[in-house]
């Protein structure tokens, strides 16, 4: 009976362990996220230390960064989508969570980092590490709290982290005053770890989505390769990705102002009722 009951955990053990498809996209995620902090320290990092011109190589490695971060974004729109329709191994909330923070955690900090690390003004070097921390923490107490609060369903509580890394990176390149800057930052981080509230990318919202991370890397692949106007379509993008951080909570705040004003409504007309 011992040895049935070996061979029985025998067989278990795997179905417990294997890797579903939205697992395998996750796994995605988290390997675009490493190779977007690899592409930031060899032609961005190296390049500025080696003391090497070739300025060429720094723009296509950071457009080539970014992509990557919006790849690891696409992987994780679709590995939620996969995972409601199919399902996930029981390892798959937890591969989320490590992922998001190697993707909109780690690569982010990292090149708001190397940002001010490449900057001639010492000082820029110190800030820029504080901004990297902190958008590093707000990453990693969003996560936790994700695992541990509930929220109402179709919403998230704070900027998701994919929409915060995006809108860190955004930042950096519009190349603004280096306070405006590390102050962006600082309050986008401030957004990822708040209440405010943010829909999911569910519908129509998940394609409008995936349209404007598609069109970002079309920006990003004109930038790189100085297509005309590339430098001002780039910067076009980015502001417009600002725009919509700060922007769209407003949606969320509006129709939770109309579903009180209805509440509101009903209850006078329930209460006017014989």
């Amino acid at each position: 009976m011992p040895e049935a009951d070996e061979e029985d955990s025998e067989e278990e053990m795997p179905l417990s362990l294997r890797l579903s498809i939205a697992d395998t996209l996750t796994l995605g995620n988290a390997t675009c996220g490493f190779m977007a902090v690899y592409f930031t320290t060899t032609g961005i990092l190296i390049p500025h230390l080696t003391g090497s011109d070739e300025t060429g190589m720094a723009r296509n490695s950071a457009a080539t960064a970014v992509i990557l971060m919006l790849c690891a974004a696409v992987f994780d729109l679709f590995d939620g989508l996969v995972a409601r329709k199919l399902r996930s191994s029981p390892m798959g909330a937890e591969l989320d969570n490590l992922s998001d923070l190697i993707s909109f955690g780690l690569a982010p900090a990292y090149f708001v980092l190397v940002y001010g690390m490449v900057s001639d003004n010492g000082v820029y070097q110190r800030v820029a590490a504080v901004g990297a921390i902190v958008v590093l923490l707000a990453v990693v107490l969003r996560l936790a709290r994700f695992s541990c609060v509930t929220v109402k369903d179709g919403t998230f509580q704070g900027m998701p982290s994919p929409f915060g890394a995006l809108t860190v990176v955004s930042i950096v390149l519009l190349e603004l005053p280096f306070v405006a800057t590390l102050l962006a930052i600082i309050g986008t981080a401030w957004l990822m770890v708040s209440r405010v509230e943010y829909p999911k990318p569910r519908g129509r919202l998940a394609i409008a989505m995936l349209a404007w991370i598609v069109a970002s890397m079309g920006l990003l692949a004109a930038w790189a390769f100085d297509a005309p106007g590339g430098q001002l379509l780039l910067q076009t993008g980015c502001a417009l990705q600002l725009v919509l951080g700060a922007v769209i909570p407003l949606f969320a705040t509006a129709r939770r102002v109309n579903n009180f004003r209805d509440n509101r409504r009903e209850a006078r007309a329930a209460s006017q009722l014989p």
